[in-house]
């Protein structure tokens, strides 16, 4: 699915809403009416087309906040497994 997102086996309207991320990581403005009337017409909300192009941008704005930084994290999946592992079993917030 990351290489080939359109190809995936995934509802249309889930790849129309994607198709919108991945314009919006680029820039916002190439976003075009006939991606919002492609994604209305798979049955997608106003709701889901706002927090498709919300968290596609908010993503876009934290990595180039955490590369202006020049912050780092760890290359090898083990170091992620035991955090997992942890929120996995008790979630987020303390007891």
């Amino acid at each position: 699915m990351k290489k080939d997102a359109q190809g995936a086996s995934i509802s249309p309207k889930l790849k129309a809403l994607l198709a919108i991320a991945d314009k919006v990581r680029v820039s916002g403005k190439a976003v075009q009416p006939e991606d919002i009337e492609r994604v209305r017409q798979e049955g997608a909300t106003d709701l889901e087309i706002h927090d498709t192009v919300l968290i596609a941008a908010a993503f876009s704005m934290y990595n180039r906040y955490v590369d202006g930084l020049a912050t780092w994290a760890p290359e090898d999946p083990a170091a992620y497994r035991e955090g997992g592992a942890r929120l996995a079993r008790e979630g987020y917030l303390e007891p």
